[in-house]
């Protein structure tokens, strides 16, 4: 198997140096989402990791002890912690009420829409270095939200 070297910028991470997308919910607990992308993303390799209600308590300021270690432990291997926007539209989640650093993601835009310019990934407000670097994970995460 031939092994591909990419060069990055200062400060760039290429997205073969990054994990996947984990995603709790729809039958996968926090911790067992959370528990997978520790794993699969040793050595603080960043991935990322969604949570849709009712599993962002782990999320929460008032978490459980046990529910707020493996939150912690995430953070600490360079998860980044992800919940839908629609879920705060809907009032499902309190952004307020979350602990700092975790990102609220859009979905899709509706079909003919500009808010995502032509050619573009993001939304002109978003940081693009929060995000997936890779094309599968970044879809996936904004389909699940959408």
């Amino acid at each position: 198997m031939a092994s591909i070297s990419v060069a990055a910028l200062p400060g760039t991470v290429s997205a073969q140096s990054e994990g996947g997308l984990y995603i709790a919910g729809d039958g996968f607990s926090f911790q067992v989402a959370a528990e997978q992308g520790m794993a699969k993303n040793p050595r603080g390799r960043r991935f990322f990791l969604l949570s849709i209600p009712p599993e962002t308590a782990a999320l929460s300021l008032t978490a459980a002890g046990p529910l707020a270690a493996v939150r912690d432990r995430v953070v600490a291997a360079n998860g980044v912690l992800f919940v839908c926007q629609r879920d705060v539209d809907k009032g499902r989640i309190d952004l307020a009420g979350l602990v700092p650093g975790v990102i609220a993601v859009r979905g899709w835009p509706p079909p003919g829409s500009k808010q995502i310019p032509k050619g573009q990934r993001y939304f002109p407000d978003e940081n693009p270095a929060n995000f997936p670097k890779a094309n599968e994970s970044l879809r996936r995460l904004r389909t699940t939200c959408s």
